[in-house]
């Protein structure tokens, strides 16, 4: 039987030996997200047969992420299968890659049904692509961050710290009323999430920017990383008023992010078209698409 335990700011060295170490770039499982958006899910975590497993709850019934490691996967899924059923329930996993599918295909054919939905897929850059903006198409891109920097020549970059949080916070508090936060439920759980995350930035690890203007802070963003290669941009808020202010905090949050990491996910967009518009600008390396798996 596996032993699931909650997640929390304990889990950190225990989910990190396997995530830091793997191939995959799914933003779900970026050490901030897990923990930040736990409230939500009632995430658990267990490690069993030489793989992280995660086990979460979508209208209260059990649902589990791609198992991440190295071993015996036919018999990490078996186990998986065993604790659905001692739930009462259906063995579904979430954000399957598509090589891990194959290998389930392989080891166990014709015994689940895969799907996905584009409305998940998470968008893929280059650090390079963003921190540079070079050729043409990202002309439009360098004429928003030109116009920023004409418009307020005296703007700073500053990295994020703990004694900032509060003025972040205020900043996030104008955007949630022009955006309606409260009247809507996937803003307000995003406001609880960001909260914890920058209330534990430190015990989180979390790397951040933000941008001033006239000595008020403008935009922030934060994130970590998913993997030795590729860095999670978790949260990204800027007042609207202030035009450039998230083409140019992009652009600063891109050259500031070491450079050993090749790839920046930017996450899904949900399915929302301003928002898909927005991240299809950027000219994405490629879409992460991300299987779910039902047992027939």
């Amino acid at each position: 039987m596996i032993e699931f335990k909650k997640i929390g700011l304990d889990a950190k060295e225990d989910v990190l030996r396997f995530t830091l170490t793997n191939e995959e770039r799914n933003c779900d499982l970026s050490f901030v997200n897990l923990c930040s958006w736990s409230f939500l899910y009632h995430t658990e975590y267990a490690v069993a047969d030489g793989f992280l497993l995660f086990r979460f709850y979508l209208n209260e019934k059990p649902v589990y992420m791609m198992p991440i490691g190295k071993g015996d996967l036919a018999n990490v899924l078996l186990l998986l299968k065993e604790d659905a059923l001692r739930l009462n329930a259906e063995l579904k996993i979430l954000g399957i890659s598509p090589n891990m599918r194959k290998r389930m295909e392989q080891i166990l054919p014709d015994t689940f049904v895969f799907d996905t939905d584009r409305d998940y897929y998470d968008y893929l850059y280059t650090r390079m692509d963003l921190a540079t903006l070079k050729g043409k198409r990202f002309q439009a891109k360098r004429n928003h961050v030109n116009r920023f920097r004409k418009a307020y020549p005296d703007y700073a970059y500053e990295p994020l710290t703990p004694e900032l949080v509060p003025e972040c916070l205020r900043l996030e508090e104008i955007w949630c009323r022009a955006n309606g936060c409260n009247e809507q439920e996937a803003l307000s759980a995003e406001r609880r999430s960001m909260q914890y995350a920058l209330m534990h930035q430190q015990e989180l690890e979390l790397t951040g920017g933000l941008l001033r203007v006239n000595g008020e802070i403008v935009a922030f963003t934060y994130g970590c990383p998913i993997n030795q290669d590729t860095w999670d941009v978790c949260v990204e808020k800027a007042n609207t008023d202030i035009e450039g202010a998230y083409a140019m905090i992009n652009y600063e949050y891109a050259n500031h992010i070491d450079e050993k990491y090749v790839y920046i996910n930017r996450e899904e967009d949900l399915g929302l078209e301003g928002l898909r518009k927005a991240k299809l600008s950027y000219q994405p390396y490629c879409l992460l698409d991300k299987y779910s798996a039902t047992l027939i």
